[in-house]
């Protein structure tokens, strides 16, 4: 059998796509597979923001799964589950929200758990499966997420597992950590852990940043969610530049202005030590571990890595055979070179970071998924 429309992942990126073709009859749920090795959609999402404990996201009210601005706005009742002036939901409200949309589109009844192996064009794409079916598809939406491979220091990959963790590794128990706890990182997410761990284990936690805190309210200009930004970034011809632009406008590893006042507040408690270090080394001393470099040195029993990902090509295990078979523009940077519609070949899309080259900084956001979706959605409606 062939489908109309499959969508390759199933977080943010991929269910917002499918919410958008659904709400505007581009396809039926009938017609449309969603493919993603985890038990169902955006489940390494709702892992990942559960495991940290975040209480709000950190994008505004508007941006969430539909091509209805006010949808997560109107699925709100008794108190308001948002925050601050930019109206940030809270994550349970976010997750019950999501739970709904999906269930309204029935996006379960087209969702399969299987990894990709393989994509071939013929009369059809033929997308190749781990589980060693093949299915096939007029049209394909390369949603892959950018945090498939998470990043550890390189001093201290030789322990990884060792009591050494990435925050998003799932072997790793928060539960029941003793002794001394460092947390490595300096952005939101080892915020969000600093203030879980020291509240649990109070006095024995220390977030070991290398740079002092970087206070933004998103993670790139509101700017680049409209016209004021966007409209110079679309006449850059050369994509070695718009990467550049892209680098610079992200406000990586930043946390927003209420949870630097949480941090400050539980070190002011004395439940949590900051401190700005680059550590140069790692070695072991009766069973515990010694970070240091040329002035200092910190020893602990649990490291707690909350370095973000690897920066490589979403997919590029199997995606790369696919753009060496059939010529696929590819940026320097090894990503995407697309249409303003956000085709890569004939009948074959990209979202999220696979799109940022036309997308821009906030393609890997939810609201990026949101003007990817809507990119796609246009095309199918011209």
């Amino acid at each position: 059998m062939t489908h109309t429309w499959t969508i390759i992942g199933g977080g943010i990126q991929g269910i917002t796509t499918a919410v958008h073709l659904l709400e505007h009859n581009i396809v039926s749920v009938q017609n449309l597979r969603i493919i993603d090795p985890h038990g169902e959609p955006l489940a390494q999402w709702r892992f990942r923001t559960n495991r940290i404990e975040m209480p709000y996201l950190r994008s505004s009210f508007v941006h969430h799964l539909s091509s209805k601005p006010f949808t997560l706005e109107n699925h709100a009742e008794g108190d308001s589950p948002f925050l601050g002036r930019y109206k940030r939901p809270e994550r349970a409200f976010f997750h019950e929200y999501c739970e709904q949309e999906v269930k309204r589109h029935k996006l379960d009844s087209c969702f399969i758990k299987d990894s990709v192996t393989g994509l071939k064009k013929n009369a059809t794409w033929e997308i190749e499966l781990a589980s060693g079916e093949t299915m096939y598809s007029d049209k394909v939406v390369l949603a892959l997420g950018a945090g498939q491979k998470l990043s550890i220091p390189a001093c201290l990959k030789p322990y990884n597992g060792q009591h050494v963790h990435h925050i998003f590794d799932t072997e790793l128990d928060l539960e029941s950590m003793e002794g001394k706890i460092a947390i490595i990182g300096g952005g939101i997410t080892s915020a969000h852990t600093a203030a879980l761990l020291s509240n649990r284990y109070p006095g024995q936690v220390t977030l070991s940043k290398r740079h002092a805190f970087r206070v933004h309210a998103f993670d790139s200009n509101p700017g680049w969610l409209g016209p004021k930004k966007m409209s110079s970034f679309k006449r850059v011809e050369s994509y070695q530049e718009r990467r550049s632009c892209i680098h610079e406008a992200r406000n990586r590893g930043s946390i927003t202005r209420d949870l630097l006042f949480k941090l400050r507040k539980l070190e002011r408690e004395q439940k949590l030590e900051i401190i700005t270090e680059e550590w140069t080394d790692v070695t072991r001393k009766d069973g515990r571990y010694v970070l240091f470099n040329e002035q200092t040195s910190l020893e602990v029993d649990h490291i707690v890595c909350c370095t973000g990902f690897e920066p490589v090509l979403p997919g590029k295990e199997w995606l790369q055979a696919t753009i060496d078979a059939y010529s696929l523009p590819c940026a320097q940077c090894g990503f995407p070179i697309l249409t303003s519609s956000l085709m890569w070949a004939e009948d074959l899309y990209a979202v999220g970071a696979l799109a940022e080259l036309e997308i821009g900084p906030v393609a890997r956001n939810i609201s990026g998924a949101q003007r990817a979706a809507s990119r796609i959605v246009e095309s199918q409606l011209a």
